[in-house]
């Protein structure tokens, strides 16, 4: 039935969708930005506009059903939802103000199984017994290869690009990689809203299926990808430029090419993960698509005490949103 908390879930869901889009904005438009192919505002209603139209493109949400399998179905309750969507809002936020590029996914997902976990433990189950660990090892798994994948292949498309290009003009060049920089970037910007909308889209999915609003199993309701794409890219035209800054020229220093170059490779890998249903950081994709730009200069091209802040960052972000989700549950019992 449909309930008080339950509308909170989904109106609190749609909110972490929405600091996901500003949140994850500068994936998809640093690199667009700091070529100067477009004004910052050009550049977040590019990238909002293809975060909105992969609505009408995917029907099938396999990253959708792997977020909302990650907690076994006998632990998941609407506090316990609730109490992982308040924790990775909270890191979202945090994060965003310190300007630290982590990732939303992550957060929403360690939030999602700390809740549970602390849930089991309440019903005096073990902690393991919570999770499905396949899918669990699988995400921390595509920590590491996922910025792999995109660092691999950004290098070897910017190694191609450059052959191809070596023999015209310097400034017919530019021109064209500015060009095709709208293309790569709008491949990014829908990539990101295919993959990082979903996860949204299967919390969502096991709140109704919490609240015995829908049965399990059951096909989901299409009104969730309209309302979470069209969160993703409202959230994306409100900006967010501390960590465009970051990851725009702090890393490595990019120029039209290279930005082609990384936001290729960012959505392959998207498109990628998206299609085996493996719920992946755009974050960390672009990240390691910019290093494998900057790779192909040489090693110092890369500054490398950013790479490693943002690393820890990377690391510290599913138990920091498991530990807060765990207190938040552990409130709302005490207070109702």
């Amino acid at each position: 039935m449909v309930t008080s908390s339950l509308v909170v879930v989904i109106c609190l869901a749609l909110i972490f969708d929405y600091t996901n889009g500003f949140h994850d904005a500068a994936n998809s438009i640093a690199t667009i930005v700091s070529t100067k192919v477009l004004t910052p505002f050009q550049a977040v209603l590019w990238a909002a506009t293809f975060n909105f139209i992969v609505f009408f493109f995917i029907k099938e949400h396999k990253v959708a059903n792997t977020v909302s399998k990650i907690v076994v179905e006998h632990f998941v309750t609407i506090p316990v939802l609730l109490a992982g969507l308040i924790a990775a809002i909270s890191w979202n936020l945090i994060t965003w103000w310190f300007g630290i590029p982590s990732s939303s996914s992550h957060t929403l997902i360690g939030g999602f199984a700390g809740a549970g976990i602390t849930n089991a433990l309440y019903m005096g189950s073990s902690a393991l017994s919570a999770v499905n660990m396949g899918y669990i090892l699988k995400i921390i798994a595509y920590i590491v290869v996922a910025p792999f994948m995109g660092l691999i292949i950004a290098y070897f498309v910017t190694i191609i690009v450059l052959h191809l290009s070596k023999n015209s003009r310097p400034s017919t060049a530019e021109k064209w990689f500015k060009r095709m920089q709208l293309v790569s970037s709008a491949a990014l910007s829908f990539a990101h809203g295919g993959n990082d909308a979903q996860k949204v889209m299967g919390i969502i999915y096991v709140a109704l299926i919490a609240a015995r609003v829908i049965p399990s199993g059951s096909h989901m309701p299409n009104w969730i990808p309209l309302a979470c794409y069209s969160a993703i890219a409202l959230g994306t035209l409100s900006g967010g430029w501390k960590i465009v800054k970051t990851m725009g020229s702090r890393i490595t220093k990019i120029t039209p090419l290279e930005g082609v170059s990384a936001e290729t490779a960012g959505a392959i890998t998207l498109f990628f993960t998206e299609r085996f249903g493996i719920p992946v950081s755009t974050t960390h994709t672009i990240t390691g698509s910019i290093i494998g730009v900057g790779l192909t200069k040489r090693l110092s091209a890369v500054r490398w005490g950013v790479t490693i802040n943002l690393v820890w960052a990377w690391i510290i972000t599913i138990p920091i949103s498991g530990l807060i989700a765990g207190g938040v549950f552990a409130l709302l019992r005490v207070i109702h």
